[in-house]
C-alpha cells in the first residue's frame, strides 16, 4: 500500500467519523473555526519544560491552592471532556496548582484513575505569580480569585492561542465563551465538548490539505524526472 492509499484509509478510518459528526450538527451549534480570543498565551514550559501548549489542543484549569473549590468541577470535566478525546494523539490536560499540594494531587488523581485513563491529565505545579501571569494572557472576563482558582476551563490551540466557541444554551446564546464553566454540566457536555470537536476537524481539515498538495508536489517531481 503506497502513501497515498495510507492516508485515503486513515482519513477514511479517523476524521471521516469525526466530521460527520460536526455536520449533524449544523443546525444546533455555530459550525466552523473557533474565534481566537488571545495569540500567543505564556506557554506552561516557562513554568515547567517538561509540558508545551505547543502543537497540542490543550483544555486548561487553574485549580490554585483550594483544591475543595476544584474538585466537582474537576469530575464534571473529566467525565464530560476529558474521557471524550484523551485518545487523540494531539489533546492533552493542563490543571496548574499551588506548589505544595502535590500530596492532595496525588488523592485527586487516585480517586480520578478508579474509571479514567490518566495518560492526558497534567498536574503543573506552579507559584501564585506564575498562575496569575499565564491566567491573564488569556484575557479573561474574570480574575483568579484568592486562592488562584477559577471554575473556568479554557481551550488553547496548537500555535498557543485562546480559542472560543458560542454558547447553545439558551441563557448563554449571546455571549461568546471566554472559558467554559466546569461546575455546569450542560456548558461542558453541549459547548465545550462541541467546540473542542470543531478545533480538531479544523486541524483535520488543514493536515488532509496539506498532505494533498504534498503527494501533487511529489508526483511533480516524479514526472518531471520522467
Amino acid at each position: 500500500m503506497n502513501k497515498t492509499q495510507k492516508n485515503v484509509v486513515l482519513f477514511a478510518l479517523f476524521v471521516v467519523p469525526l466530521l460527520f459528526y460536526i455536520f449533524l450538527q449544523l443546525g444546533t451549534h455555530n459550525f466552523g473555526k473557533l474565534d481566537i480570543v488571545n495569540k500567543n498565551v505564556i506557554d506552561v514550559s516557562h513554568v515547567n519544560k517538561k509540558y508545551t501548549f505547543k502543537n497540542k489542543v490543550s483544555v486548561v484549569t487553574f485549580l490554585g491552592n483550594d483544591l475543595s473549590k476544584s474538585e466537582a468541577g474537576i469530575f464534571n470535566l473529566n467525565e464530560k471532556v476529558y474521557k471524550k478525546f484523551y485518545g487523540y494523539t494531539d489533546f492533552q490536560a493542563i490543571a496548574f496548582v499551588a506548589k505544595g499540594k502535590e500530596q492532595e494531587i496525588e488523592k485527586l488523581k487516585k480517586r480520578l484513575s478508579l474509571n479514567t485513563n490518566m495518560i492526558k491529565w497534567n498536574f503543573v505545579f506552579a507559584s501564585s505569580e506564575e498562575m496569575k501571569a499565564i491566567h491573564e494572557t488569556f484575557k479573561p472576563l474574570d480574575a483568579l480569585d484568592t486562592n488562584f482558582h477559577t471554575s473556568k476551563a479554557y481551550i488553547i490551540d496548537k500555535e498557543n492561542n485562546l480559542r472560543r466557541g458560542k454558547s447553545t444554551i439558551k441563557s448563554l446564546e449571546d455571549k461568546n465563551l471566554i472559558g467554559y464553566n466546569m461546575t455546569s454540566v450542560a456548558e461542558l457536555k453541549n459547548d465545550m465538548h462541541d467546540d473542542i470537536k470543531v478545533l480538531l476537524a479544523e486541524y483535520s481539515f488543514a493536515l488532509k490539505k496539506y498532505n494533498d498538495s504534498d503527494d501533487r508536489r511529489k508526483n511533480s517531481i516524479l514526472n518531471e524526472k520522467n
